[in-house]
């Protein structure tokens, strides 16, 4: 990419805030915020919530699980053995309940104790359930019948403000007509934008420079010559 010197860029731990004050809501993730916002006013005891990776997904389940005091567990963690345990919470998030191995007998029995001893479940995934290749049929039927909340993916507004919330992240300041420039440019999620600014942090403290509009451009025309190869 260039000729000058490279540094070794060190791995420093980014701190990523996941306060209420720090979920940036748009048109895109209202619903699901609101409806969240309404606990423990819920039509169900069990609600998905679903959306693209990096969406705002598991920002949004760590601010409902702040108010419900609820306990975060992966859904590839669960296991029948730990069920009574973790309907004693009161309330429980299941993350990425579409990802890994996941117990379906298990899960069946997790919602069965919950809507027993009135335990919230907050379910998350990237997508509805009849997308996850289940095949325990009493499983479905009990996931039909939970309501599912969606987050879209990210409007102009809700895509600028986590570029901007991602350089501040890594304590970078940038100008704004530089994440102008990055935002009508990269794919269109959060995903994207995280992995984008990821990859320039990285190569701006390579070079042992700051990052510019210049810089990025580069970086994206790099990878879109990639993307060709």
């Amino acid at each position: 990419m260039s000729d000058s010197p490279r540094q070794l860029p060190l791995d420093l731990p980014v701190e990523t805030r996941l306060e209420v004050e720090d979920f940036l809501i748009s048109p895109s993730n209202e619903t699901a915020f609101h409806f969240l916002e309404k606990w423990p006013d819920w039509p169900d005891r069990v609600l998905l919530l679903t959306g693209p990776e990096a969406s705002g997904k598991s920002h949004l389940a760590a601010v409902w699980a702040a108010q419900s005091r609820a306990w975060i567990e992966k859904a590839s963690d669960i296991k029948l053995d730990r069920v009574p345990h973790l309907v004693s919470s009161g309330a429980l998030v299941i993350e990425d309940c579409d990802r890994g191995a996941l117990d379906e007998h298990a899960m069946f029995h997790l919602i069965n104790a919950a809507r027993e001893r009135g335990t919230y479940l907050l379910l998350t995934a990237r997508s509805g359930p009849m997308e996850w290749g289940l095949k325990t049929l009493d499983l479905i039927s009990r996931l039909r019948l939970a309501p599912e909340v969606k987050i879209d993916g990210p409007d102009d507004a809700l895509l600028n403000a986590v570029l901007f919330k991602l350089f501040i992240d890594r304590q970078l300041v940038i100008d704004t007509t530089i994440i102008t420039f990055i935002q009508s440019r990269i794919e269109r999620s959060i995903a994207a934008a995280r992995d984008f600014v990821e990859r320039l942090d990285r190569e701006g403290l390579a070079r042992g420079k700051p990052i510019t509009r210049a810089l990025a451009a580069q970086l994206l025309k790099i990878e879109e010559q990639s993307d060709k190869d």
